[in-house]
C-alpha cells in the first residue's frame, strides 16, 4: 500500500502566487511597490472618509464659518482639528479631500469598468464576424478616436446636462461624467480586443470548436475572451487614471461635478481663485492629492505593462 504521506502536496494558491514571474517582477520592482502603497492608502483612506474624516462637508450642521480661511496646524493661527486648514465655507480640507478623492475614484472606476465592457463586446464582434459589422464598428471607432477625447466628454457633458431637468443636473452630475467619459473611451479596448480576435480565431482550438457547432457567442466568451485579457488589463489600468484626469478637467472648467459634491477637480477650481490672496492650501493640497493618484497609477500600469510583455522575460 503506497504511502499516503509520500503523496506530494498540491501548493496553495497564495504560494502559487508567490512563484509566479508577476510576483517577481514586482518584488524587484522599487517604483511598482511604492506606488501601490501610496495608491492602497489614497483609496482606502478616501472610501474610510465617513469613519475618518474630521468633518462632512456634506452636513451643513458641521460647518462653522467663523472657523472659515484657517491655515494648515503648523502655520500661525492654525486649530485642532484642522490639520490642513479650511476652505471659504469653513470645511476641513482634509475632509473634502478624502470626500473629494472618493468621488474621483468612483468615476474613474465605473467610466473604466463601462469603456472596458462596451470595448471588449465591439472587439469581439467585429474581430470574429469581420465584413460588414467589422467595417460600421471601426468606422464609429475612427469617428470618435478622431475628435480629442476631452472635446468629446465635454460635448457629451454639456448636452446631456441640458436635457436633464435643472432639479436633477446636481443630483445626475456623476452618471453624466461617466457616460462622457464612457463614450470616449471604449475604442482603445475594441481596437486592442479586434486585433487579438483575428489572430485567436484562424487557431486551432477555435477551428475544433466551429466543426463541433459550437455557438459563436460562447466561443467568444469562453475560448478567445480570455486570450485577449492581458493588454486590456494594460489598457485599462492606464486609462484610469486618464479619466481621473479627464473628471478632474471636467470639473475645473465648471461642467462637472458641482461645488456641494466636491471632487478633486472641484476643489481645484474653486481653490485655484484664492492662489494669490494667501490662501495657497485651498488649492496646493487638493493638486498634491490629484498629482500622487495619478502618478501612482501610472506608475503601475507601466509595471504591469513591462511585467506581462513576453519579450522582456
Amino acid at each position: 500500500m503506497a504511502d499516503l504521506n509520500a503523496l506530494p502536496v498540491r501548493p496553495s494558491r497564495l504560494a502559487r502566487a508567490r512563484g509566479s514571474d508577476l510576483w517577481w517582477s514586482f518584488s524587484r520592482s522599487p517604483s511598482a511597490r511604492i506606488a501601490l502603497v501610496v495608491l492602497l492608502v489614497l483609496v482606502v483612506s478616501a472610501f474610510l472618509a465617513p469613519l475618518i474624516a474630521p468633518q462632512n462637508p456634506y452636513d451643513p450642521a458641521q460647518l462653522d464659518m467663523w472657523k472659515s480661511e484657517l491655515p494648515p496646524i503648523w502655520l500661525e493661527g492654525g486649530e485642532w482639528p484642522y490639520l490642513l486648514g479650511t476652505d471659504t465655507q469653513g470645511r476641513d480640507m482634509l475632509s473634502v479631500m478624502l470626500y473629494g478623492t472618493r468621488t474621483s475614484v468612483m468615476i474613474g472606476i465605473a467610466s473604466v469598468t463601462f469603456s472596458l465592457l462596451i470595448g471588449l463586446s465591439m472587439g469581439l464582434v467585429a474581430g470574429y464576424f469581420g465584413g460588414i459589422v467589422d467595417n460600421i464598428l471601426m468606422r464609429i471607432g475612427d469617428v470618435v478616436l478622431s475628435i480629442p477625447t476631452i472635446l468629446i466628454a465635454i460635448l457629451v457633458s454639456a448636452v446631456v446636462r441640458q436635457m436633464l431637468p435643472p432639479d436633477l443636473r446636481e443630483v445626475g452630475a456623476s452618471a453624466v461624467l461617466v457616460l462622457a467619459i464612457t463614450i470616449s473611451g471604449w475604442v482603445q479596448y475594441a481596437r486592442t480586443v479586434r486585433a487579438q480576435t483575428i489572430v485567436e480565431k484562424g487557431k486551432e482550438y477555435v477551428m475544433a470548436a466551429k466543426l463541433l457547432k459550437v455557438p459563436a457567442r460562447r466561443i467568444m466568451a469562453r475560448h478567445i475572451l480570455p486570450n485577449t485579457l492581458t493588454p486590456v488589463l494594460v489598457a485599462a489600468t492606464l486609462s484610469f487614471g486618464m479619466a481621473i484626469l479627464t473628471e478632474a478637467t471636467l470639473s475645473f472648467l465648471g461642467i462637472g461635478m458641482p461645488p456641494g459634491q466636491p471632487s478633486l477637480g472641484t476643489l481645484i477650481r474653486v481653490g485655484n481663485q484664492y492662489l494669490f490672496s494667501g490662501m495657497w492650501w485651498i488649492v496646493i493640497f487638493p493638486v498634491l492629492q490629484l498629482s500622487l493618484l495619478v502618478v501612482s497609477v501610472n506608475l503601475l500600469g507601466d509595471w504591469l505593462r513591462d511585467a506581462l510583455n513576453p519579450k522582456l522575460r
